[in-house]
């Protein structure tokens, strides 16, 4: 292409159409045009009234300076640190919306954009310039503004996909060889390493991932090291999938919409990073209007949706946007993700967050919002929350089950101030037991799925207090023989303190594990195996129950050695058992598990004792 034909003119030449009372757009992120965003600030004392808006973006932000906020008013879709105290100052604004939903805004002159300040790549052969590390909204301002200047730049990366202008839709180009502002990744904590173990269990092989920016997703990516085929379909993606794509986990075969293609809006990252994307055509970059689209989102099969939080109340809702009444962060495209996934097939919508603050001195798990603080993902919305304590399922969950579920993965030196507050406020019962002392994380590690006759699955885990409604519905299942061989009295119903000690537990001293199918769209448990520790003996009580349409399949035996081996971890040397002299069926499965074994038998009752070095596994 002729480079003497196209429209070169200075930074300062090209700012001078500047005039009162204009708007204008700023490119995003890492893209943001510094050497156009210094000669607009070169002319703030020539201008009145000239609006500038943008999402969010990186380097100095000269133009919100509350000194020139007769020249300039800044209006932020999506608030960074660089404009930050401006508009919790209100010297400058803040417009909550979907990202999704922006381009929108310029397309239909609902926002009608005078001139867009924009940075690129230089020109191909054939005239296009790609929009590099960030299309998101630019792309649209850019296809909306009566006029558009270009700070080119022969830095920045020749992204693929739905990223170019061509050369002649420029009102006026730039020359800049600035370096790309780059955005490092953050070092990944423990806590943060914690949260992506129980994530990594939510995501199956052949999974599409959305993740963000921090090092909760840096974690994520990096604890998903041994899936297979993974997708991604994300508004923004960093270094960290460099890795996972090298490796091969991380190759978009089994992708539903756009097949091996990284589809993402925009990216953060360091030079290397940047030298990585240019011209690949593994990533796909488009327009926010369509990654950010939940209906184009829910086309991915096992569509993963991860999203941050910054605190969440104990019926649901998610704040993200804001601490109290002051002003954070934005909507960013966390909505259209949680919708968009929850309507995938297989999709699962995921909130993360650590337990506290960095300092932990505040719980983020709260009772109630802040005064003042926003609603970005409703109650109705979510479906998993992860801390490092475990996950959390909410959705369809009553909003007793919910606030049960959020205490036990908050911090334990919060949950029972989160109880006693949870109690007060009637979102428990008002006799709800606390959590135990010491009660440990979700001990995830125990979880393990089994195959049984008659082509049955089961998945077992650790119980949790939010099971407490599919436990009553076990016991309710069973047959009046069944209760009494399990405790020992024809119990006709489980009284709710009952019910409660039975699915609080603090996994050190006493543990149940349960056995779970799907079943009719949901989970329900088929059978429970629990023990509880004698510290002045290092045995424990031991004692087995499997719904009656499902025994005689080998689920007690595989039951009772699993829960030997997680017993065993924690220092018990062996189990002691009562059962009734007449049930032969349990009696052999004890002989069948383990040798040596000893069986005194009593008026009414056998006891049962064996080591638990005697187990034999399977």
């Amino acid at each position: 292409m002729n480079e003497a034909a196209l429209p070169w003119e200075s930074a300062a030449d090209a700012l001078s159409r500047l005039r009162n009372g204009m708007r204008i757009l700023i490119g995003s992120g890492c893209a943001a045009p510094q050497a156009l965003v210094e000669a607009l600030a070169a002319r703030a004392e020539d201008v009145y009234d000239v609006e500038i808006l943008h999402i969010l973006t990186h380097g100095p932000a000269p133009y919100a300076h509350k000194g020139l906020l007769e020249h300039f008013r800044q209006n932020s879709f999506f608030i960074g640190p660089n404009v930050r105290s401006a508009v919790n100052e209100c010297v400058a604004d803040y417009t909550p919306l979907f990202l999704s939903e922006i381009p929108r805004l310029f397309r239909e002159k609902r926002l009608h954009l005078d001139v867009a300040l924009v940075q690129v790549s230089p020109p191909d052969a054939h005239g296009f310039c790609s929009f590099g590390v960030s299309v998101d909204v630019v792309k649209a301002a850019v296809e909306s503004a009566d006029c558009v200047i270009a700070e080119v730049n022969p830095n920045m990366p020749r992204t693929l996909g739905d990223s170019f202008v061509h050369a002649s839709a420029l009102d006026a180009m730039v020359r800049s060889e600035r370096p790309l502002l780059e955005f490092p990744m953050e070092p990944i904590t423990a806590e943060a390493e914690q949260i992506a173990a129980f994530i990594e269990t939510l995501v199956p092989d052949g999974a599409t991932l959305q993740t963000g920016i921090g090092n909760i997703p840096s974690a994520v990516l990096a604890a998903l090291a041994h899936k297979r085929n993974l997708g991604v379909h994300t508004e923004m993606v960093t270094e960290a999938v460099t890795p996972l794509i090298e490796s091969g986990v991380l190759n978009g075969s089994r992708k539903t919409l756009l097949p091996r293609k990284i589809v993402t809006s925009f990216c953060f990252g360091n030079r290397k990073f940047y030298d990585y994307i240019h011209d690949n055509p593994a990533f796909e970059f488009r327009p926010t209007e369509f990654t950010n689209d939940p209906f184009q989102i829910a086309r991915n099969r096992n569509m993963i949706a991860i999203s941050s939080a910054i605190e969440v109340d104990l019926t649901g809702q998610i704040c993200a946007d804001s601490i109290g009444g002051k002003f954070y962060s934005g909507f960013g495209g966390q909505v259209d993700f949680v919708r968009g996934a929850a309507r995938a097939e297989g999709g699962k919508p995921i909130i993360a967050l650590p337990s506290t603050t960095r300092e932990g001195k505040i719980s983020r798990i709260v009772p109630w919002l802040k005064t003042g603080a926003g609603v970005v993902t409703t109650r109705g919305d979510v479906h998993y929350v992860v801390t490092e304590y475990g996950i959390a399922y909410l959705h369809g969950k009553t909003v007793r089950e919910r606030a049960l579920a959020l205490i036990h993965i908050a911090h334990p030196k919060f949950r029972d101030d989160l109880m006693r507050q949870a109690r007060e406020a009637r979102l428990v019962h008002p006799n709800q037991i606390a959590l135990p002392a010491g009660l440990l994380p979700y001990p995830r590690k125990f979880e393990v799925d089994r195959g049984f006759a008659g082509d049955l699955k089961v998945h077992f885990r650790p119980i949790q207090p939010m099971d407490e409604g599919m436990l009553k519905e076990l016991f309710y299942s069973h047959t009046p023989a069944t209760i009494y061989q399990r405790y020992f009295s024809q119990l006709k119903y489980l009284p709710h303190e009952t019910l409660q000690r039975l699915v609080t537990l603090d996994y050190h001293d006493a543990m149940a594990i349960v056995g779970e199918i799907p079943w009719e769209g949901r989970q329900r448990l088929i059978a429970v195996g629990r023990y509880y520790r004698n510290p002045a003996t290092q045995w424990a009580e031991v004692a087995v129950v499997v719904q009656e349409d499902f025994q005689r399949r080998g689920i007690a035996a595989f039951l009772l050695r699993h829960l030997a081996t997680v017993a065993s971890e924690q220092g018990i040397q062996g189990f002691v058992a009562n059962v009734l002299p007449d049930n032969a069926a349990m009696l052999d499965t004890f002989r069948k598990i383990a040798a040596p074994i000893q069986i005194d038998f009593q008026p009414g009752a056998a006891t049962v004792r064996f080591e638990l070095k005697a187990v034999r596994r399977d």
